[in-house]
This record gives C-alpha cells, structure tokens and sequence, in this order.
C-alpha cells in the first residue's frame, strides 16, 4: 500500500510530555440483548451499560535513551552570550537533548478488558505492553491498580495481565465464538482512543479470515466499527455482550479510522489466553514440514482435480514426521477432520492442536489419496531445533529456514546423499551432492529428462550438499527474477551432464 497505512499499534504515545502518535500499533454479568429495528439495533444501551465496567485503559512507561538514540537532534552550539541559549536550554532538556538527561520516560495508552474478576485477569494486546517498565491498569470508576505481566505471545499478540483487586469489585465478560459470528451481523467495540476513555462505537463484521501479513495465524474479522489508535487491546463484542474479537490493527492514510478496523477472532485468541494463563507461555502443536501452496500447475502434475491443500516442500531433520510418515510432495487436505484450503489454513489448525496429540491426517501422495496418523511435537522445541539450540519454520512463517532431510522443488522430490541412499540407487562413493529420490509425472523435471537415483552436485555454478542448499539456491534465483535454474547432475557412476530447469 502506498496512501494507506496499516497501523499495528493502535496505541497513544506520550513522550516527555509531549503527545505523539506512534504508528505500530469469571462470572459474566447479565446482558440485556439489544431491540433491533429493521435497519439495525435501536439502541446498544443496555449492551454497553453492561459492558463498560469490564473494558480498562491500560497506561505504560518505559525508560529510553534520548540523543543516544538513532535520530536524536543534538542540540545546536550557539555563539557566547546568545539570547537564544535560555529558549533552547529549556526546549532539548525536555526532550533528553541535554547529555546529562539523556534518559526519558515514554508513557503509551491502550485498552483492555477483564475476563475474570476473581483473579484479576486482563486481556490485551502484546504490542500496547511491548518492553514496558511499568504497567497499570485503569478501571471504568476511576480505580488505578499496578499490573503483572502473566504471559505473551508475539505471533498472535496477545497478553494476559495479573492485577490485585485488593478488596475492589472487576466486572468481567467472557469470550463467546467468533466462528457463529456472519458478515453483516452487528458488534460493538469499546476501547480507549487518542487516550479519551471508555468509548463505544457500533457497527457490523465487514469479512471473516482476513490476511494482513502481520504474523503466521492471520485470521481477522474485519469490522467497520470505529477503531482507532488507542484502541488496541480493546474488545470486539457480538449483540450478547460476549467477546468475539480482540481490536488489533487499523487501515488508515490519516492515522484515523475510515471503517477498516481488525481483531484477532476469540477462536483464536481464547486458546492462547489459557495457555498463557496455565504455562506462562504457548504450547503449539508442530507438524515439522516446510509447506507451499498448490498452484493450478502443481495440482494437474500431481493429478489432482483442483488446486487446494498445503504442498509439503520438505520434512524438517529431526521433527515429527521426520519417518516417513509425510513425505516431501505431499499435498495436505485434512488435519484432524478439518479441510485444508489453501497453504495457510494449516499453521493455524497445527498450532490449535494440543503437544503429543496422535491425529489423522489426508494426504495426496503420487495422485492417491491417504489417511496416515502422526503425533505432534511441540512449535516452541521445533523453533529451538531450527536455530540449533535443541528458531523459526516455514510452517511457522518464519525467516530462518531450518534443515531438512528431505525437500520436493522443481517437480523432484530430493534428499541427503548418505550410506543408505548410495546403497538404494547404486551411487559410487565418489559422487557428492543432493539425491533425486522422485520426480512428479509431467513435471518441469520430467521434461528433462531427470531420473530418480541422479544427483544435483551444483545449480547456477555453486555446488548444493543437503536438501535445503537446493532450496535456497532455487529461491534465490526466483528473487533475482530467473526464469531457468542450470543443474549440473551425476549419473550413478559420476558422468556430469548440464540441464535447465524453468522456475516459472
């Protein structure tokens, strides 16, 4: 987007005093069901009445440095005597361009809300409590309560905080299900914007599972409901005062809203809340497999009827189907009962699934349908395996690529060159590089020529030892904007010959 802006921290800012808009970012009362006229509710009276009690301003600080800081504007050396000196005296200490104050306090302003009483139990955004010193909460009546941080999650930002009512009665609300929620039906959200109070705005669910690239579970109602910065962390309520969406992010070219506000859907984010409540921190499920999407030309050279499911790009050494159990080339249809769409649909049901839990999963492997059973490892130790720590994976969208044993580019199924692959295709010892196991019917590969049992020893001039050399070396070319990759292959017995494979 080039006039529009997606603000991540819907958040106010306050540094050194000075107001500066950052773009980043339990028992249930009774609830009274709004009457409806015939072009919507006539009233959310009753519905916010009952409301606004549990929904809080959440207000941080944070120490930062001043002209240390990248950006920071030294302050100007003025001839002796200047009438000035006194004016910019005054104006850089404010604002920690004086050496000697170099340290300054950064105040910011989000939402929030209570879902259980009790305890003392807030919810909210990651972002509004990111790297904050100090953390308080403010209540409706004007009660202002010191914060501990419970738990958080980056890649769905989320957080859970921990007051001490101490004697002071919390209303709470409860998440209801985002999944019933329709496009048209109305909602309600409530919040803190520009740092003004509880504030109530009204309006409908615009879309449902809405990607905005902010992390590797996307799935966003999309609402016209005012949202603005400040709001994050604030509630997204259905007509029976239930919590279907937490408010996260906003598009807007001005900073202000203009009816395209998003929230993390409470499918998603009630989950999170009670891991982070139970573990202090998530507990994913993990498939361990690099995955792509299937595209139109994928499908008809696996013999599927329509492109759909996640394509395994490759197995991750070490991971929990690192036994052939899911094998690099397979398309994914189902996880444990649920379709798989498109690529991203997995990450997400993957990650819902409890740690160690045996599911059945639908695959198509070499144009043939099959069920097999695998059991889930754990995102969080896939995340420690992948940076070498025993982080991140493609099922994961993260940047760093972990190792693999296995890798399907090109149309080929590829993988290490090692006592037991030397032993199936009778390579001679003296040839190195990365083993084709399988190439797909029809594929680009096919087209070459290539034959299972040969081995990639270079691709563009530079040799290729594992599975993910060839990966990256393929993606790699395609962001130079290639359209052909060279391969130099070995045959069995160590004769090289040349081939170009289109990328397209």
């Amino acid at each position: 987007m080039t006039s529009t802006l997606l603000l991540r921290a819907a958040r106010r800012t306050l540094i050194a005093g000075t107001a500066a808009l950052l773009v980043g970012t339990v028992a249930a009362p009774s609830f009274v069901t709004p009457t409806f006229a015939a072009d919507g509710p006539a009233s959310v009276a009753d519905l916010a009445q009952g409301v606004l009690g549990a929904v809080v301003n959440i207000s941080t600080s944070q120490t930062v440095k001043g002209t240390e800081g990248p950006g920071a504007v030294p302050m100007p050396q003025l001839p002796e005597g200047s009438p000035f000196q006194d004016f910019f005296d005054d104006f850089f200490k404010n604002r920690g361009g004086d050496k000697d104050n170099s340290a300054q306090k950064v105040q910011s302003l989000g939402s929030g809300f209570v879902i259980d009483a009790e305890q003392g139990i807030v919810v909210t955004n990651n972002h509004v409590i990111a790297d904050a010193d100090d953390i308080e909460v403010n209540f409706s009546d004007g009660v202002t309560l010191k914060a501990t941080l419970v738990g958080t999650d980056t890649k769905t930002d989320v957080a859970v905080l921990k007051v001490d009512p101490k004697g002071h009665k919390l209303t709470a609300v409860k998440f209801g299900d985002s999944t019933k929620m329709r496009v048209g039906d109305w909602v309600m959200a409530v919040g803190n914007p520009f740092g003004l109070g509880g504030t109530v705005t009204v309006g409908i669910v615009s879309a449902r599972n809405r990607d905005i690239n902010s992390g590797p579970y996307d799935d966003f109602i999309q609402t016209d409901a005012a949202i603005n910065r400040g709001n994050s962390g604030g509630p997204l309520f259905n007509s029976a005062g239930e919590v279907i969406g937490i408010n996260t992010a906003i598009i807007s070219p001005s900073g202000g809203s203009i009816g395209i506000g998003f929230s993390i859907p409470s499918q998603l984010a009630a989950g999170v809340v009670d891991q982070l409540r139970q573990f202090g921190e998530t507990r994913r499920g993990w498939l361990g497999v690099r995955i792509q999407p299937v595209t139109d030309d994928i499908a008809e050279s696996l013999g599927m009827a329509t492109a759909k499911g996640a394509l395994v790009a490759g197995v991750i050494k070490g991971g929990p189907v690192d036994n052939g159990t899911i094998q690099a080339g397979d398309v994914i249809l189902k996880f444990d009962g649920k379709d798989i769409h498109e690529m991203r649909d997995l990450p997400r049901v993957v990650a819902e699934s409890p740690v160690g839990k045996a599911v059945d999963v639908l695959i198509v492997r070499k144009g043939v349908e099959q069920t097999v059973k695998v059991t889930l490892g754990r995102l969080e130790d896939g995340e420690k395996l992948a940076s070498g720590e025993n982080g991140n994976t493609d099922q994961d969208k993260g940047n760093k690529a972990p190792a693999v044993s296995t890798a399907s580019v090109l149309g080929m199924t590829v993988g290490e060159l090692n006592d037991e692959t030397r032993k199936k295709f009778s390579i001679a010892a003296d040839v190195s590089g990365v083993v084709v196991t399988d190439v797909a019917k029809d594929s680009a590969a096919a087209e070459r020529g290539i034959q299972p049992g040969e081995v990639i020893t270079e691709i563009a001039q530079e040799s290729v030892a594992t599975p993910k050399d060839v990966m990256d070396r393929i993606g790699a070319l395609k962001e130079q904007g290639r359209k052909n990759a060279l391969l130099m292959l070995a045959s069995k017995t160590g004769e090289l010959r040349f081939v170009t494979i289109r990328m397209d």
